[in-house]
């Protein structure tokens, strides 16, 4: 290619100026050192540059190029874990012609890693949210799958040697211990983080444990204990013990999925054990070093990834920290300074460890995801005396299970006990409105302005606590004090920007429910904290949806749902598309209108069914109705039967989105809901009372038009809510219907 010939032309030439001119220079006068070191790095930079050229181009070539907007089949390998949210699994593939993302509509059957796949579909280039995404991993193009099979051909060499280690860790961790627990000990162990319940996931997230269900360096290093007890125990000598834990760690690299954290850990890793095998000390700066060279030599790429701009805030954090924290909590003050537990030092290593790397990765946190866990702290302090067991049983259970016949049950079972205790713990911790906070670093100068803040803070508290234990101080201390407070003015600005761009999001700290006032129609906003909001439906036309959002202060959709093709719920929706940010329009029975006007202006469609799931931060919104087969077949005489029926969960509430689908039309149980949404603006409803026998609602809310011409809502339905004893609110005469829902219940009222 051209770039890359002209890259290796400029490597050459760069490399032989700098170099030669290193050689010649007399190599004892000052000066001369000082231009020989700069050369050498200006040769160092230009081939860092050359060879990134050289390794981007080569993982562009490896990409899928087919024709856009054409229907193409394809067949390939899974190469990674699928995601699945918003009713949509996507899967990185690799084919004979490249690699590329598929994606389907749920129902999806598992798609273990390394499995061969045929998918039918559309392809079309990667949308500019996901574009530079989709590019670290060679991917420039989607195949939007019609179907999408399993066929039974499995990889092989030696990414097929891995495949079958991980299918029997797999199979081994999921003995003994229930399936809930089992998908927690894989996404702890191997990464496999698909099969676990999305309530669960968004628990760790919001208790800051959501790096558990990532492999991450503490696995490497956890592994590395367990195989050197292991190695010690069967009498190994060191050289022969050091050599197999690098080939240990060689293979549980790809077999953990090879991710950006895991490249690194695992290239420390070695570091530290090639260099006791040479017999030279270690360096903990020079191992991250080689690290992060190691691994932007695979993929520049990388450097761009949130996850590998994480995992190496996290080492950096406790390479400074860590240590320093873990002694002020070990040595007790005062009389017998200096002495102290083994315990008490174990538990200040893990707490020291912990503090360090949830600090210096919050700014990041914050930029990416536009909030931190204020439980992360007690969080992983609570977690931090299960987790090693946990991961060395598990690890153990893996490894014992690559031998046919052996029994692990003992192993899992116990990990499995010590999983739902972190799991519980990160419920309990996830469950208070303050566990987490929206703050929003959205530039980098606001990142490093809060990294000066935090370095600067983090020192002064632990110089002045050195200096109150009487564990002495320095001169250096004193010189690091004066340019901490340097840095903390420095700081103030980088913190001020995010902290004011949080402010100007104004957005609650819990879920709201806005049951919007359109006169005889439904369209409901559903705003999570952390997560840009979904509307369902959109009223009829000429209501001014979007003055209502405004004032709602949503600037964004992360959805569109349109429940059934009717004007006083699709016409809102229309109005909005092309002047209005729609990340995307969902539906049912698809509304012709609507969907042109949205492939006019861009906005993804998707058809969605019993089955599928729509996420928003820590939203769900589970479609109860109608089954694909409905869909699929002729359409009903009446187009309510048709209507998406929803569940809308966060945290311990959740609601009942009927749309104009009636109780005695539409079979659906839920189980005990909140509130309920009651289907077509009050109309009749033979079924009603059975299904508030069912869901036993705490509210009912009525979306319907003052003086309307249709009678809604009914006696008969004022009645049945009555004879319940529902309160009930109704948006003729009560206006937007407003619904807060914290971690401790929620409230409701009208506006």
């Amino acid at each position: 290619m051209p770039v890359a010939g002209s890259a290796v032309g400029l490597l050459g030439v760069a490399l032989a100026a700098a170099l030669g001119l290193a050689i010649t220079a007399p190599p004892k006068r000052a000066g001369a050192r000082v231009v020989q070191l700069g050369l050498i790095a200006l040769a160092a930079a230009v081939a860092g540059v050359a060879l990134g050229t050289l390794r981007l181009a080569a993982i562009d070539r490896g990409a899928f190029e087919g024709p856009v907007s054409r229907l193409v089949a394809v067949r390939g390998f899974v190469t990674a874990v699928p995601t699945r949210s918003d009713g949509e699994v996507r899967v990185r593939v690799q084919t004979a012609d490249g690699r590329l993302l598929v994606e389907a509509h749920e129902p999806v059957p598992d798609l273990p890693t390394g499995r061969g796949i045929a998918a039918t579909g559309i392809l079309r280039p990667p949308e500019p949210w996901e574009a530079s995404y989709l590019a670290r991993y060679g991917i420039g193009e989607v195949l939007a799958a019609k179907r999408l099979r399993l066929t039974g051909d499995r990889r092989s060499g030696p990414a097929g040697f891995t495949d079958r280690i991980r299918d029997r860790a797999e199979q081994a961790l999921g003995r003994g211990t229930p399936e809930a627990e089992a998908a927690l000990l894989r996404g702890f162990v191997l990464g496999e983080d698909d099969r676990i319940d999305p309530a669960t996931v968004e628990d760790f997230k919001r208790a800051g444990l959501a790096h558990l269900l990532a492999v991450s360096g503490d696995c490497v290093m956890l592994l590395a204990l367990l195989g050197a007890w292991i190695l010690s125990l069967l009498g190994v000598p060191l050289r022969a013990r050091l050599i197999s834990l690098v080939a240990l760690i060689a293979v549980y690299v790809p077999v953990a999925g090879a991710a950006p954290s895991i490249q690194r850990a695992g290239i420390m890793g070695v570091a530290g054990v090639v260099a006791l095998l040479a017999g030279r000390p270690r360096s903990r700066w020079y191992a991250l070093g080689l690290a992060a060279a190691a691994t932007l030599a695979l993929n520049p790429r990388w450097l761009a990834d949130p996850a590998w701009q994480l995992s190496f805030a996290a080492v950096v954090g406790i390479l400074l920290f860590a240590a320093r924290i873990r002694d002020l909590l070990a040595v007790p003050g005062g009389e017998g300074a200096g002495r102290s537990s083994p315990v008490r030092r174990a538990l200040a290593e893990g707490a020291g460890i912990t503090v360090a790397a949830t600090l210096s990765t919050a700014p990041l946190f914050a930029h990416y995801f536009e909030a931190i866990s204020l439980a992360s702290l007690p969080a992983n302090l609570l977690a931090l005396p299960a987790v090693p067991a946990v991961m060395w049983l598990s690890m153990l259970a893996a490894i014992v299970g690559q031998i046919p016949g052996v029994p692990v049950e003992p192993l899992t079972w116990a990990a499995g006990l010590l999983v739902a205790y972190v799991a519980q713990v990160a419920h309990w911790l996830a469950a208070p409105g303050w566990a987490q906070v929206s703050v929003s670093l959205p530039s980098w100068p606001a990142v490093a302005g809060s990294y000066a803040g935090l370095l600067s803070t983090l020192s002064i508290a632990l110089a002045w606590v050195r200096r109150r234990r009487g564990l002495g101080s320095s001169a250096a201390h004193r010189r690091a004090l004066a340019g901490a407070v340097a840095l903390s003015l420095l700081a103030v600005a980088g913190i001020g920007l995010g902290r004011g761009a949080a402010g100007d999001a104004g957005k609650p700290l819990d879920l709201r429910v806005i049951v919007l006032d359109v006169g005889q129609g439904d369209a409901i906003l559903l705003d999570p904290p952390n997560g840009d909001p979904v509307l369902v439906d959109g009223g009829p036309p000429g209501d001014d949806l979007r003055d209502h959002l405004a004032g709602e202060g949503a600037s964004s959709l992360a959805a569109a749902v349109v429940t059934h093709d009717q004007s006083d719920h699709t016409g809102g929706i229309e109005e909005l598309l092309g002047s209005y940010p729609v990340r995307r329009v969902l539906y049912g029975e698809p509304a012709r209108d609507v969907l042109r006007d949205a492939r006019a202006a861009g906005v993804r469609t998707m058809s969605i069914s019993e089955g599928s799931e729509i996420d928003s931060g820590g939203l769900r919104l589970e479609v109860l109705w109608p089954p694909r087969s409905l869909l699929d077949g002729p359409p009903p005489a009446d187009p309510n039967d048709a209507a998406l029926v929803l569940l809308a969960r966060w945290r311990g509430f959740s609601m009942l989105l009927t749309a104009d689908a009636e109780a005695e039309s539409v079979p659906v149980d839920p189980g005990p809901v909140d509130v309920l949404k009651v289907a077509h603006h009050g109309s009749d409803d033979a079924g009603l009372d059975a299904l508030l026998d069912r869901t036993v609602p705490r509210l009912a809310v009525i979306s319907v038009g003052a003086r309307n011409p249709y009678g809604h809502p009914t006696a008969g339905t004022l009645a049945t809510l009555a004879e319940h004893d529902v309160p009930t609110m109704r948006t003729d005469l009560d206006g937007d219907v407003t619904i807060d829902a914290t971690g401790s219940g929620w409230r409701a009222g009208g506006g």
